[in-house]
Formats: structure tokens, sequence, C-alpha cells
């Protein structure tokens, strides 16, 4: 066999075991789901157990996911468009008319994401309490915008620094205004690069659980507070809060899957040229 067939064949390998050690907590999650509450604490492991689906009756009778859901939805693609329409021109200034300091600038918005959340909790708190923000949605997508905008300008500088600029140049020279500029030639040329970063944005505010149970209780509250109100006092039920979570996850893992080939391309923009 050839040295470089036998590599990528063993390259191969590497890539599918490292994909099902990562996918492998999602499938037990799954399995999980369909299992009584004995077989779903039971030790050794039940693997194979005869399917119920009592825990997703369960949690159909104990809490409105459409309402849940429908939060989720309306808070992730609320706080990515927001953090989109800030970061487009902050990233446009900072790639195409840098500073002195523009790189130290950028430095000091990814150290902000190194900050514990937990850190600044109360007097986010105690100041949405004072706005009357608390469990409400608009309160959410203000923190998820501010939690995820560093990343946002970060990638959106890295794909603008990859559109030529005598195209740019080129629209200047054609009577082209900032305005124009951006819209016509620098948000199609970037198209790829925005698209994955909105998913990006989505895909973590979607996740994120920290502020959703510490900011909301039920009115505002998305399908990460849904998931922890199956934690009860007397104990976790794994079986019911594994359905829980797997109706979830569903949605965005539905979206994420529909949308790789996208994700990938925005990722690998400007990578060959």
């Amino acid at each position: 066999m050839h040295p470089n067939t036998r590599s990528k064949l063993w390259l191969t390998a590497l890539g599918w075991f490292a994909a099902l050690v990562i996918f492998f907590p999602i499938l037990w999650m799954i399995l999980t789901s369909f299992k009584t509450e004995i077989n779903a604490i039971a030790t050794p492991p039940v693997v194979l157990a005869a399917p119920t689906l009592e825990n997703y009756v369960a949690v159909r009778e104990r809490a409105d996911y459409i309402h849940f859901a429908l939060n989720s939805i309306i808070i992730s693609f609320g706080a990515t468009l927001l953090a989109t329409l800030i970061a487009v021109p902050a990233a446009y200034a900072m790639a195409f008319f840098p500073g002195r300091r523009t790189k130290d600038l950028l430095l000091w918005m990814l150290s902000t994401k190194m900050m514990p959340a937990v850190g600044v909790l109360i007097p986010i708190y105690l100041l949405f309490r004072d706005l009357h923000a608390l469990d409400t949605r608009w309160g959410l997508i203000v923190v998820y915008t501010l939690m995820n905008l560093p990343i946002v300008v970060w990638m959106l500088y890295t794909f603008f620094k990859e559109v030529p600029k005598d195209i740019l140049e080129a629209g200047r020279m054609d009577g082209a205004k900032p305005k124009q500029e951006v819209w016509m030639l620098l948000l199609p040329l970037s198209l790829p690069g925005i698209a994955s970063t909105a998913l990006l944005s989505i895909i973590l505010c979607w996740n994120e659980a920290f502020w959703s149970l510490n900011l909301t209780s039920s009115n505002a509250a998305p399908l990460t507070t849904f998931i922890a109100s199956f934690s009860a006092p007397e104990g976790l039920f794994w079986a019911k809060l594994s359905a829980a979570s797997t109706v979830a996850i569903a949605p965005i893992l539905v979206f994420g899957w529909m949308s790789q080939r996208q994700l990938v391309r925005g990722l690998t923009f400007g990578a060959v040229k």
C-alpha cells in the first residue's frame, strides 16, 4: 500500500473516531430518554432496553415546550441580529481604517470573554431589577448580545481583512459613499463569513444557561431553563432530564446539521487565494 494512501486511511479513521467520541454523549442522552428511570441509573449501565415514551409524555405534561422554544428562537435570533448590526460597522472600521491601538482594542474585547460571568452577576442583576428587565426577552437579548459581541466582531474583522482592498478602492473611485461601499461591496463579498458568524452566534445563544437561569423565571425563560426545571429537590430524574434535553437540543441540532455546509464555507472563507 502506498504510504500516502496509508496516511489518508489513518487520518480518516482518526477523524471518525474523534467524531464518535464527540457524538457519544448526545447518543447516550437520546438512548437514556427512552429508558425507564430504573434502567437509566442502573449499574452496570443498560445499553439496550425496551424503549418507552413515558418520559416524553411526562415532559409534555409538565411544561409548555412551545413557550420555551419560542423564547429561545426570539432571544437567539434577536441577539444575533443586534450583535451583527453593531459588529459590522465596528469590524469595518477596524479592518479598513485601523488606528494605532486597533489591535490592542481587539485583544481587550476578547479578554472580556475570559472573565467569569458570575463575577458580574450581582451588578447586572441589580441593574436589571431597577430597569424592570428581569424575566423579559429584551433583557436577555441585550445580555446575549454583549456576551457574543467580542467573538462576532473578531470573526467579522478577520473575514473583512480577507476582502481585497482594491475592490473597495475601485468603488470609492466610482463615487461610492461609505454606506454604499459597505452595503453593495463589502457585505456581498463577505456573505459566507457573515453567515457562519451568525450561525455560531445563534448556537452560543441557544446553549447559554447561566444568564437565563439567573435573569428569568417563567415569562422569558428559554429551553435551557426548561431543562433545569427537571432537577428536583428529591433528586435528578435522569430519564426525564434526558428527554427534556433531547427535545431542547433537537431544533438547534437540526438547524446546525442543515447549515453545516454554509458554516464550513464561512469558516474557510479566504483560506485559498
